[in-house]
């Protein structure tokens, strides 16, 4: 990363961690497939399965329940895609979830969402009970444990718990939550949890998928036997062995994530008193320590990214942007919000290597990036 510029974009991907490295380039001098039998296979065996070790250590699990993938969005696709006849999800959720949420004859249930962002509980038990009166039909609740733009928490356990009511199958995303706050899939009491490498400090590439023993899973790779049968073909010990040094680095940091939080609010804090104007969303909901979704309503989130990115400033827009075009935020879309907020809304993440200075140098350029976007409106 260029050491010149001031990187804010963390929930999109965290600076790949010294440990994690050194762990990859180990893993790239061992020869053997780690499904062999020889030594060298052996040795490849045993980087996977410390890797294992260390992510369960890191979300509450159990190894076995570990199952290793490319990322977040694989391990999504495979458990929303395995046969439910109705998926319960808010329109909150990240697209891996929403895509394929009506795959397969699936129908998809909508939970409401508050304008602060956080998912509503009120009648959930009455839909919940609704649609599992069949024996025979299989639901499944699926809810993050943080949105990738707002950074506002979900009440995961509270809605595991009304599932559990009747035998709905929970499912939950905690890929920007890991490393951040405290997760413990096993208190949780939830069928299944995904995360991903490269959110906090892995490489690109490597996720998980952990899976309460006993829980409805369609296998979604066949061919061999790796991964409990689930996901077929060789494993990548060099991503994998990354991960696992990224999850026991960031779990030994977790009690120091309050510094991030002072640094975040410093940020909100001089944006608000520079121009009032501005909504940071959220705001009044539990949110991630690290975020700060941001809107001048009116200006164009692009054009902010742009000129911060000009400015040697690297933050991401709330909204995607498609043939130049931007489109809202189909989370600020499903929270209410009017849209001249969900076009504009940017996403500033940081993380344990953001410094004062770097906060200093988005606050500096602020003013004058907001001022040279109103007189180009």
């Amino acid at each position: 990363m260029d050491t010149r510029r001031t990187y804010l974009d963390w929930n999109a991907t965290a600076p790949l961690r010294p440990e994690a490295r050194e762990a990859m380039l180990c893993a790239l001098d061992r020869t053997g497939n780690p499904s062999s039998v020889h030594r060298e296979g052996r040795v490849a065996r045993r980087l996977i399965e410390d890797a294992r070790e260390q992510v369960a250590r890191l979300v509450g699990a159990k190894p076995a329940e570990v199952i290793f993938t490319s990322g977040a969005t694989e391990a999504n696709n495979a458990v929303v895609r395995s046969g439910w006849n109705t998926v319960f999800a808010a329109g909150i959720e990240h697209d891996s979830v929403l895509a394929p949420s009506g795959d397969g004859g699936a129908r998809r249930a909508a939970i409401q969402v508050a304008a602060n962002g956080v998912v509503g509980l009120s009648g959930l038990d009455t839909d919940f009970g609704a649609h599992s009166a069949n024996a025979s039909a299989m639901c499944l609740v699926t809810l993050q444990a943080a949105n990738n733009e707002t950074g506002v928490l979900q009440p995961v356990a509270e809605i595991a718990e009304l599932a559990r009511k009747h035998g709905i199958c929970v499912h939950s995303d905690a890929t920007q939550a890991i490393g951040r706050v405290p997760v413990s899939f096993a208190r949780l009491d939830i069928d299944y949890l995904t995360l991903s490498s490269h959110k906090i400090g892995g490489p690109k590439g490597a996720g998980a998928l952990i899976v309460r023993d006993g829980a409805p899973l369609a296998r979604w790779q066949t061919g061999g036997g790796q991964e409990r049968g689930r996901r077929a073909g060789t494993e990548n010990v060099a991503a994998i062995a990354g991960f696992g040094a990224a999850a026991a680095a960031v779990h030994a940091e977790l009690p120091e994530f309050g510094r991030v939080a002072l640094l975040r609010d410093r940020l909100e804090h001089e944006v608000l008193r520079m121009s009032p104007e501005t909504q940071i969303i959220g705001r009044n909901a539990p949110r991630l320590a690290n975020t700060s979704c941001i809107a001048i309503p009116g200006r164009a989130a692009e054009t902010l990214v742009t000129a911060f990115d000009l400015a040697g400033i690297a933050v991401s827009a709330g909204s995607a942007c498609s043939s130049g075009k931007v489109a809202q935020s189909h989370v600020l879309v499903a929270m209410g919000l009017p849209a001249n907020v969900t076009r504009a809304a940017i996403r500033v993440s940081i993380g344990p290597a953001t410094t004062e200075q770097d906060i200093a140098a988005f606050t500096a350029a602020w003013t004058d990036i907001t001022r040279a976007v109103a007189k180009a409106a």
